[in-house]
């Protein structure tokens, strides 16, 4: 059993992923006390076993400031955790493969212009050639994205860890949440290990997240899905940036030993009650369909290793991120529906603002947990939190 000096914590997060992590680490900075309890091990689904983008590409509307801070950071990795996850600002580029689908391309690009954002440009084919030469010719060009790029999820995790760690934030692994409750204002977390108190929760537990936030009484359509990728055999390099397609799923990307990563949020199956995803080859092979007909030269290429993990979608798209709007000093962070890896590093740091009383320009309105339920939307709903002081 924990001994019981190490049961009270200003803030307790709930879930080890980077999302959990990268928050501990923000509020530890500031000199917070942080517990984390982690269910299994740190990075063990969604945060660790994903295709490691780091993309602002295709975000929608609501994500795109979040996702331009997060992206930031992650350009500054190394210097804030001392490992930089691994981080190669590659660029990514989404294919368009028809003229349609460039033209749906140039009317993103547009509605994005609209919006004040230009991270997003449009190339014609030659451009598409030059970047990414041994790309089948029937490719008509793409929207491209300098600096975005991609990491190890794994590792990147690790060295969230590792730093959270050293400034002091107490983690637990094997150590599953069964009920949160909150007496008075001081929140009670019950697990097999026992119970942890502390002034202030945050949930960043991915798929079991909705679980948790039932049991204050905010429901939120979640549901959790089975996501999978596969690892193929070396093979000379011939791909420099990270590959998307417009009219299909697709996440590519070539490792500098040579290997191949393609996912796509490539759903399969999942025994949720025994926190495990299962592979399913013929999605798989839907995908490295995809793989060759964009790279003929790769079709006697051999897959190496497959693997799944557990990932949380939401009924519009979008996270939810931000305060409770049943309970006091409660936060939340879950739900980014295959697409949360990148966003992590500037969630934390937001999250954490918010825990702080600090004031941010980047609005967390659209992923209000409460947006699926108008009635209970407003400020009658809102109980006041009270903010962490920093030491």
């Amino acid at each position: 059993m924990i001994e019981s000096s190490a049961r009270h914590a200003e803030v307790l997060v709930i879930g080890g992923g980077i999302h959990g992590l990268s928050t501990a680490l923000h509020l530890a900075q500031a000199g917070v006390k942080v517990t984390l309890l982690e269910a299994d091990y740190c990075g063990r689904h969604a945060s660790g076993v994903n295709a490691g983008g780091v993309r602002t590409l295709g975000r929608h509307a609501a994500e795109i400031p979040l996702a331009l801070s997060s992206r930031t950071l992650w350009h500054e990795l190394k210097g804030m955790l001392g490992d930089d996850g691994g981080f190669v600002p590659s660029g990514q580029l989404k294919l368009a493969e028809s003229v349609a689908e460039l033209e749906e391309c140039r009317q993103r690009v547009r509605q994005l212009q609209a919006l004040g954002f230009t991270h997003e440009t449009l190339i014609e084919q030659q451009e598409v050639f030059e970047r990414v030469p041994a790309v089948a010719r029937h490719v008509v060009g793409g929207i491209w994205v300098q600096d975005d790029g991609y990491a190890q999820p794994f590792r990147t995790v690790t060295a969230f860890r590792l730093a959270a760690q050293k400034r002091g934030v107490r983690v637990h692994e094997q150590t599953p949440v069964q009920r949160v409750e909150q007496t008075g204002t001081r929140w009670r977390v019950t697990t097999p290990e026992g119970h942890f108190t502390a002034e202030h929760l945050v949930v960043t537990a991915g798929a079991w997240a909705g679980e948790l936030a039932a049991q204050v009484g905010e429901p939120v359509p979640v549901r959790p899905e089975g996501l999978m990728l596969m690892v193929t055999h070396r093979v000379a390099p011939f791909c420099g940036p990270v590959l998307g397609a417009t009219g299909r799923a697709l996440s590519f990307k070539q490792f500098a030993n040579g290997t191949l990563v393609i996912g796509g949020k490539l759903v399969g199956s999942l025994d949720f009650p025994a926190r495990h995803g299962e592979v399913e080859m013929d999605q798989l092979a839907t995908s490295a369909r995809t793989v060759t007909d964009l790279f003929p030269h790769l079709k006697h290429l051999a897959v190496n290793r497959v693997w799944a993990g557990v990932e949380a979608f939401i009924a519009d798209d979008l996270p939810v991120i931000g305060a409770s709007r049943k309970a006091s000093n409660l936060s939340y962070s879950f739900g980014f529906c295959g697409s949360g890896f990148h966003m992590g590093p500037g969630t934390g740091k937001r999250l954490a603002q918010l825990i702080l009383g600090e004031a941010s320009d980047i609005s967390l309105d659209a992923f209000a947990i409460d947006r699926f339920n108008t009635a209970s939307a407003g400020p009658s709903a809102i109980q006041p939190a009270t903010t962490i002081a920093q030491h």
